[in-house]
């Protein structure tokens, strides 16, 4: 069982950026660590479908949707227990709630909903033009 809790969420006014954190957690025999998993963060609109964000694989890869391609980084710290998203040059349209997912099973499908096992609750990101 892994627990993931978004934060860093609020409201920004557009051109500015904001950073998410997301602390992984767990009730297992060993140690929690998520350097194993690939990491990932997804954003929903209300109406829309939940929109890949952006992924960060064990091996170090990362992967972002051409809507966010060169404004948004993630980043992990593994001892930690967390990975970041820092967003830049937000715009109005980055307006979302804002989740972070855990692939503990080596799925693969990094820039699809159903290739995650955990989900956080989220977090609010709103900004205004």
């Amino acid at each position: 069982q892994v627990q993931l809790k978004e934060s860093g969420g609020g409201l920004v006014q557009a051109g500015g950026s904001l950073r998410l954190s997301c602390a992984a957690s767990g009730r297992t025999f060993r140690r929690l660590s998520i350097e194993t998993y690939a990491m990932g963060w997804f954003r929903q609109a209300p109406g829309k479908e939940r929109e890949f964000v952006a992924a960060s694989t064990w091996s170090g890869g990362t992967y972002y949707p051409d809507s966010v391609k060169g404004r948004f980084t993630i980043s992990r710290d593994n001892a930690k227990n967390t990975v970041y998203l820092q967003m830049n040059s937000l715009k109005p349209e980055d307006t979302a709630v804002y989740y972070c997912a855990a692939d503990v099973n080596s799925n693969s499908d990094y820039d699809k909903p159903g290739g995650y096992d955990y989900w956080g609750q989220g977090t609010q990101v709103t900004v205004s033009s």
